[in-house]
């Protein structure tokens, strides 16, 4: 069960809850087929919780929304982009720490 935190990206909701975010956005693109997703997942509820307020923590499913992953390059999942006023400020692909994952919310 995902965090009431995260907020679940659609084609219709991503330009408002991304793109013209003031905060921090943390974008996990995933799959429900993607075994590392899963693994990462718990972690990226965590940060949601820890980062309520400060930044936004969204997951956008790649089959759902393959336009919009496939405008970021997305290759290979999980992909997690940072955007920062609309603009892709950082990303890691794969599986990462949480550590690793949160200090790009805080940069």
């Amino acid at each position: 069960m995902a965090s009431e935190n995260v907020i679940m990206l659609t084609e219709d909701n991503f330009r408002a809850e991304v793109l013209q975010s003031e905060q921090p956005v943390l974008v996990d693109f995933w799959a429900a087929w993607c075994g590392p997703c899963k693994m990462i997942a718990p972690i990226v509820d965590e940060l949601a919780n820890d980062f309520a307020g400060k930044a936004k923590v969204c997951k956008l499913n790649v089959d759902d929304c393959g336009r919009i992953a496939q405008s970021y390059g997305v290759m290979s999942i999980p992909t997690l982009i940072v955007f920062k006023n609309g603009q892709e400020a950082s990303r890691i692909v794969g599986f990462r720490p949480k550590a690793e994952i949160a200090r790009m919310l805080e940069v």
